[in-house]
């Protein structure tokens, strides 16, 4: 029978660690080398990175085109919402992320209203 015991040769712990972050043992014989820095994205890596990216931001639009107008008031309060935690400032790139956000809910209100009857 498979012993599932996490420490076979000790007594059992009253209270086994809730992960191996728990354990000591464990947290310490990490090697300094997993902390280090990924390599550099190659230029067909990049490539690849940014067609995601584009087709992700297309099908976001797409699905907030047909969303009801709560999701599309969601989308533009989470794009409002971002900002810095107390002491910091704001980053550059975040208002820049949130500016795209509000333009993705603009694009898919234009979809919205092509495909609207006209009255």
């Amino acid at each position: 029978m498979l012993n599932k015991n996490p420490f076979p040769n000790a007594e059992t712990p009253v209270h086994p660690p809730l992960s191996t972050w728990d354990d000591q043992a464990a947290a310490t014989s990490i090697e300094g080398d997993a902390f280090t820095a990924p390599p550099a994205l190659t230029n067909a890596e990049l490539v690849h990175l940014r067609v995601r990216v584009i087709a992700l931001e297309n099908l976001v639009i797409a699905l907030l085109a047909e969303g009801s107008e709560r999701q599309l008031a969601v989308a533009r309060e989470m794009a409002d919402y971002i900002s810095p935690r107390p002491g910091f400032t704001q980053h550059p790139l975040t208002l820049h992320a949130s500016a795209q956000m509000t333009h993705s809910v603009e694009r898919a209100q234009q979809f919205r209203q092509r495909d609207e009857p006209p009255v």
